[in-house]
């Protein structure tokens, strides 16, 4: 039997000592023999710390020092990766039993970017469906999928297409997709579910909030102003448009554009 691939999962966090458990628990309880397990923590100042210590040397490398945002903290445990593949899944997030198994048997030594699926669960709601992640991200990116806590990406593809954009405090893992896709980057989809997002409401962030990364990842890959601005007020229509569909009935948004996980 061959080995298995080394696979690092990196954990960004902060004050996260309420849902950290579930995440750390998720990686380690897949029994991967080949795991390497780090946190890179941004300073927390609740007990974020005492709880990734209790875990002692089942989680090969921890940082906590202060950053600028989730950008620099993927960057950071990026930087510090050796496995073969590397996958995220954030502090609140996590993953599904067999999820690292199916990367390691989808791996073929060729392809950049693997992708599975993930379930996104409001808790408000318990209503949960399933995101199936995009393969094409074209500079105005209607309708694309992005599920980055299902996804796993080689070191050499790092190299090559860069690390995370770190001007972008949002969408950030769309902004690195659209960049992989424009240079030549190559997907493998994974028809696995391989994480949970867990959301506060789908809708939960104003949009608003996000104008200035979404104008900068459209022109930063090769869009023009006019098509910025287009694909900024497409995100803003749609926001709305779910907003009064989940007053009508909660959850009636994703119901329309996602199939239901269960």
């Amino acid at each position: 039997m061959e080995k298995p691939i080394k696979i690092t999962m990196i954990t960004p966090s902060f004050n996260s000592a309420a849902t950290i458990d579930r995440t750390i628990t998720s990686v380690l309880s897949q029994n991967y023999p080949n795991l390497e397990y780090i946190i890179v923590d941004g300073a927390s100042t609740d007990a974020t710390l005492d709880r990734v210590r209790s875990y002692g040397d089942r989680i090969t490398h921890v940082i906590s020092e202060p950053d600028h945002g989730i950008s620099e903290a993927f960057n950071k445990g990026i930087r510090m990766a050796t496995g073969d593949v590397i996958g995220i899944i954030n502090s609140d997030d996590y993953l599904l039993a067999g999820a690292l198994q199916k990367v390691n048997e989808a791996f073929d030594g060729t392809t950049d970017i693997y992708q599975g699926n993930i379930l996104m669960r409001d808790p408000a709601t318990g209503y949960e469906c399933r995101e199936v992640p995009s393969e094409r991200f074209p500079v105005m990116p209607f309708f694309c999928h992005v599920a980055h806590q299902g996804m796993f990406v080689t070191p050499q593809a790092y190299r090559r297409i860069g690390l995370y954009d770190e001007s972008v405090r949002w969408p950030m893992d769309l902004e690195f997709l659209m960049r992989a896709y424009r240079l030549h980057a190559s997907f493998r989809r994974i028809n696995y579910d391989m994480a949970v997002f867990v959301a506060g409401g789908f809708t939960s962030n104003d949009i608003r909030r996000k104008k200035a990364d979404y104008l900068h990842i459209v022109r930063s890959n090769g869009g023009s102003w006019l098509q910025a601005q287009i694909y900024y007020r497409y995100l803003v229509l749609t926001q709305v448009a779910k907003h009064i569909l989940n007053k009508i009935s909660p959850n009636f948004g994703q119901k329309l554009r996602y199939r239901r996980a269960r």
